[in-house]
């Protein structure tokens, strides 16, 4: 006897797969120090960042006129890279610009 939930009469089995899940997004920010020069930071924006100038300038002044901001929303693994980049960078020229991540 014909397993009757396989039967199909004649119709083709269709396997359902899993929805692949979007990877999690993760926020770098740039956190204000009394040291470190705005032309550094609009450099790291634009250039780890990849901001026009405009943007790197108003990104720059809201670090510096409200502690910190978002410099971009990545998925962990570039997030955690860049925030290395910064840090590797700032230490190079004796700054202590501090960037941090935090889920988005």
């Amino acid at each position: 006897m014909a397993d009757t939930d396989r039967q199909t009469d004649g119709e083709t089995l269709e396997k359902t797969r899993k929805a692949t899940k979007k990877p999690d997004l993760w926020r770098v920010l740039l956190h204000n120090d009394d040291y470190t020069t705005m032309e550094f930071v609009l450099d790291i924006l634009e250039s780890v960042f990849q901001k026009s100038p405009a943007e790197a300038h108003r990104i720059m002044m809201h670090v510096h006129t409200r502690g910190s901001a978002v410099c971009g929303t990545y998925p962990f693994e570039v997030a955690e890279t860049k925030v290395e980049i910064v840090q590797a960078r700032a230490q190079e020229r004796g700054y202590p610009l501090k960037s941090s991540l935090e889920q988005a």
